[in-house]
This record gives structure tokens, sequence and C-alpha cells, in this order.
């Protein structure tokens, strides 16, 4: 890096080339610009790329989140459980639909849903009763969890899966692509700039059930359809729609969709990149007391964020060393401080102690620069500013 450089590098920032533009441009030019074709194309090439059966295109992966809770039957009563290091939207999923929320405590080397940590809770919650509708186990960082152990829970316990992958498109679980849906319900990615590729907003859900899709095509459109075959009353006439539930507009835009068409042609290169820049990383911090969570023997992450975690740490020290990185120009992040800790949450009966590793966690984590275009010797720079952070 050039001395007397300013330096502000951000925990994640968007790629967007002149051939994104383009697409845009072009897409603004044409008479659709939403509701048009251009969704359903971008659709079609999410199914080939992850080898899902369908693809729901939505602006937003929390109303992904949404429509997929109601897809899957969530109301009011019922329980969904996801992780406390998570967006607050994994668990405000539920909510919206009037059910109930808990979480499940996390590995601490992975940051991911701890499925020994499951298994015990659905013991307890069998005996009480309390046996959740949906688990919303959540890729962090773009590490797929150990998806075929919640599955196998899933098939003793009855409960449904959506994966909130939001972090992981171009991730690989035993050799096959997140979103696949090969151990879940419902996968459900984010397309918001910081992530994988982006939309601008935008979020998709992948499932390979014909009946979840075509729920999740009718709520995020008002819970209207204009295929007069599905009408359940006579039609009266070829102008007519038929509103069959209530649902909502949580439609993603064509000039949208053709930003997400010329992103996703360079998703493999983008994720390759990623993980160069994860291994750099974690060759340079080898001499630290640090550790970048650990990516577990199976998993490819599409390594959306370089999170490391303080050997030694407490609140002080914590804050001490990210007030230091920040000083340093290193935009360095939280993902994230644990959801039940939230206020709204607190209100809702839940308090400190309830999820000890999660809550470890946000007293010794935070998220490093990474992103395509960041520099080796940028990189060597913020090894370097942690190094004296430490004072090591």
């Amino acid at each position: 890096m050039k001395k007397n450089k300013k330096v502000h590098l951000p925990y994640g920032r968007q790629n967007i080339t002149k051939k994104d533009i383009e697409a845009v441009v072009e897409i603004l030019k044409s008479p659709t610009i939403t509701q048009g074709p251009t969704v359903s194309l971008f659709e079609k090439k999410i199914a080939t790329k992850v080898r899902a059966n369908n693809v729901i295109a939505v602006n937003s992966a929390t109303s992904a989140l949404h429509i997929a809770c109601l897809a899957l039957g969530l109301e009011e009563g019922d329980w969904l459980w996801t992780s406390p290091i998570t967006f607050v939207a994994s668990a405000n999923c539920a909510l919206y639909c009037k059910a109930n929320v808990d979480f499940v405590d996390i590995n601490p080397l992975t940051g991911l849903m701890s499925v020994e940590a499951l298994k015990i809770k659905l013991k307890k919650a069998e005996i009480q009763g309390k046996i959740p509708k949906i688990v919303v186990p959540v890729h962090l960082a773009g590490a797929s969890c150990d998806m075929k152990g919640i599955r196998d829970l899933a098939k003793k316990y009855k409960f449904s899966i959506i994966e909130d992958a939001s972090h992981a498109i171009g991730g690989m679980y035993k050799s096959k692509p997140v979103g696949s849906c090969e151990y879940s319900d419902i996968c459900v990615f984010s397309l918001h700039p910081v992530k994988i590729i982006t939309t601008g907003e935008g979020g998709l859900a992948t499932t390979n059930k014909k009946n979840l899709a075509q729920k999740m095509y009718d709520l995020r459109s008002h819970g209207i359809t204009k295929d007069q075959r599905r009408f359940k009353r006579e039609s009266p006439g070829p102008w007519a729609y038929e509103q069959q539930t209530l649902g909502f507009n949580y439609r993603m835009t064509d000039f949208q969709a053709a930003l997400g068409i010329s992103q996703l042609k360079r998703l493999e290169k983008i994720v390759s990149e990623r993980n160069k820049q994860y291994i750099i990383y974690d060759e340079l911090l080898s001499d630290l007391p640090v550790n970048l969570l650990k990516i577990m023997k199976g998993v490819k992450s599409s390594v959306h964020l370089g999170i490391i975690r303080l050997e030694e740490s407490n609140s002080k020290s914590h804050k001490k060393v990210f007030k230091f990185l920040r000083d340093s120009g290193i935009g360095v992040q939280l993902h994230y401080s644990p959801v039940h800790l939230q206020t709204y949450y607190r209100d809702l009966g839940f308090t400190d102690g309830d999820f000890p590793e999660s809550e470890a966690y946000a007293k010794s984590c935070f998220s490093l620069p990474l992103y395509p275009g960041l520099k080796s010797d940028e990189i060597k720079y913020v090894v370097k500013m942690i190094s004296k952070a430490l004072d090591v």
C-alpha cells in the first residue's frame, strides 16, 4: 500500500462492472422493466446453477424467509428455532406469522448451529410438547451447516427446514451446491449489495417441492394468480386475475434480475477470489492469537465473510481491538450481535446467559475486509494492524 494514503477498507463492498451496468440499461430501455420475462430467466439460470427444481425471486431475503414460513404453514402457536448468531430477519420471519421464536446455540469453532445443542434441545422440547415446526440453520459467512445432521433430526422429530443461505450462494455441501435443497425444504439466498452477487436489494427461495413453490409464487404477488386453469370461480373474461390468498408485493423488478443474471456469470470467479483471500489471511494470521472460523470437511464456503475469533478476549479487550482497527481505517464489523439479546427479544423474555456460546462469540469475533478487488498488500496491512492491536 502507498504510504500516506488514507486507508478505508470496509468489510465488504459490491462489485459492479461495465457489463453489469449495460445489462441493466438494456432492460431500462426495454418495454418491460417489471413483471416481464427477465425475472423468469434469472430464476431459470439460478435453478440450473444450484440444481433446484424451482426458484422464486423476490425483493429481499427477508421477504423470501417470510413467504417460506407461510408456505410451510407456520402460524400462531407454532415454534421456529434458529441460531442467535444471525441477522434478525432469520428470527423475525416467525413473528411475522405470529409464531414463537427460540434459538439453538452455536458451535464455537464454526459459529454455526450446533447439531449437538439442537439434539439436546429437541429431547427437552419433545417432553414439553414444543417441537418446532421449522428450524432455520444459518450458513454464517458462506459455510454450510451440518445439514445431514440437521436433516436426520428433522426426520426423527418431524420438523421442516429452511436453510438461511443468505451468505452462501456459490458454496457447496457434500459436493452439491448450497440451494439444491438436498437436505431441506426451502433454501433462501440474499442478493444485498455486500453479498456474493447482488441485484441491489433482492432475495431468492429455492425448493424442489412444486406445492411450496406455487405457494411462494402466489404470496410474492398479492396472492394473485393469472393462470385461469387455477381459478376457483368461473373466469369473467380473458382480462381476469384471481386473488386466492392474502399475499404481498415482494416482487423483484426486471432490471434487478438483469443485474443478477450479469453477476451470476461471475459467480465462480468471485467465490474463487474470496477463497484465495481467505487463504492469505489464514497464512498471515497463523502466528497471531486469533483463529478464522473453521470450515468443516465436506464444505466449500463461498467466503462471504472472513470472521476471526480472538483467543483471549472479553467485552473490554474486544472493544479495544475493534476500535483500534476502525481508527486504522479498517471497517471491521461484528456479524452478529446475538439476536436474543436485542432489546426487542429481551422484551420477549430472553436474557443474558441463555445461549452462552453465542454470547462468548460476540465478545471475541469480528469480520475482516474481504471482497473482490481487495489486494494482498491491503490484507497484509489488516494483519499488521491486528498484530499491533494485540501488541504481539
